[in-house]
């Protein structure tokens, strides 16, 4: 008796030992395809999304189309590929132009400054010492840099890191692109994939999660994400037509306050308030009348894009937008609110379940 005690017991630990080498070895192989597949995550995880947000307006243009899927995702990708494209080009041309002409300006001694508005002292908090610089720098712009120099020091390694990582989104967005691209054209196989997903993970309401999930991307993409996207475009548009220095930088921080539930107006009412120190009062109140229509935008667009969505808290958007910006940069703006938002619902849905 005691013998075939000890044969069970050897058996059962060889057992344990068995089936903990194998998940050993399971869990050694994910870690190295992760390590592998790291530097791809946020492309793929990106064009993912984009794939899934615009599915619908893919599956309208194939049947166009007499169910061309191939022509379809291809006149789909290279629209998106322009949309980015283009104004990008246009912005950065602009900023560079800008910074130019004003280097050269500084440098032969003919960069002038327009005195301040009394009403930008007016403003609380910042007002004040923004006048008084600004002051400082239309009568003596040298001896306003020296004043500002042990913070131009500070900021200037962080804003040109800011730029760097500008560059490094822009081309993983067209990189993701190309793989939402190629994604739609596989849009059966992947949904069925994301039912075998949900089907381990959840047990048989596996239909129920797809569909959420699909909805939640879609909601965040169309109600959140294109809009800040329309927004930043047409403020941009508005900076080049109005001749605003800087202009892709200023759109750009257009693009985070939108993401992140902030009015744009942030940006433009101070950048209207120097337009009208460099501007006749017809054109700045139109670049004013203008800034205030942009940043009210999503206030008539959230109802239409957001009409078929999945209700998902502002709160949980900002959180996902700014913590995917602080751990993936700018293009974290993006992932994290959609990732965060799925996460919520897929936890409401979890907690529902009877």
């Amino acid at each position: 008796m005691d013998n075939k005690q000890q044969v069970s017991d050897e058996n059962l630990s060889n057992r344990a030992v068995l089936i903990a080498l194998r998940i050993s070895f399971v869990a050694f192989l994910f870690l190295l395809s992760y390590l592998i597949l790291k530097p791809f995550l946020l492309m793929v995880v990106w064009g993912i999304i984009i794939a899934v947000g615009v599915f619908p307006i893919f599956s309208r243009l194939s049947k166009i189309l007499g169910n061309k899927d191939k022509l379809s995702s291809i006149i789909l990708t290279l629209t998106a590929l322009a949309l980015i494209i283009t104004p990008t080009v246009l912005m950065l041309d602009s900023t560079v132009v800008s910074v130019k002409n004003i280097a050269e300006q500084y440098e032969s001694g003919t960069l002038v400054i327009p005195p301040p508005s009394d009403k930008i002292a007016q403003l609380p908090v910042i007002g004040k010492p923004i006048s008084k610089i600004w002051k400082l720098a239309s009568k003596n712009l040298k001896e306003a840099i020296k004043t500002l120099e042990p913070q131009i020091k500070k900021y200037y390694p962080k804003v040109i890191h800011a730029v760097s990582g500008l560059g490094g989104t822009i081309l993983l967005s067209i990189l993701s692109i190309i793989i939402a691209g190629v994604l739609l054209l596989q849009a059966k196989s992947s949904e069925q994939t994301t039912h075998k997903v949900f089907r381990f993970l959840v047990g048989k309401n596996e239909k129920e999660f797809t569909k959420l999930t699909i909805l939640t991307i879609r909601s965040v993409v169309q109600g959140v994400l294109g809009i800040a996207v329309i927004q930043s475009i047409a403020a941009g548009g508005l900076f080049v037509i109005f001749n605003i220095p800087v202009a892709g930088l200023w759109a750009l921080l257009v693009l985070i306050l939108a993401i992140i539930q902030l009015p744009p107006m942030l940006i433009m009412l101070p950048i209207a308030i120097y337009g009208f120190s460099i501007m006749s009062t017809t054109y700045a109140v139109i670049f004013l009348v203008l800034s205030i229509v942009i940043s009210a935008a999503d206030t008539f667009l959230k109802p239409i894009f957001l009409g078929r969505g999945v209700d998902v808290p502002m709160l949980v958007i900002l959180l996902g937008a700014i913590g995917g910006m602080v751990v993936f940069g700018i293009l974290g703006l993006f992932i994290g609110s959609v990732v965060l938002a799925i996460t919520y619902k897929i936890f409401l849905a979890l907690i529902n379940i009877n």
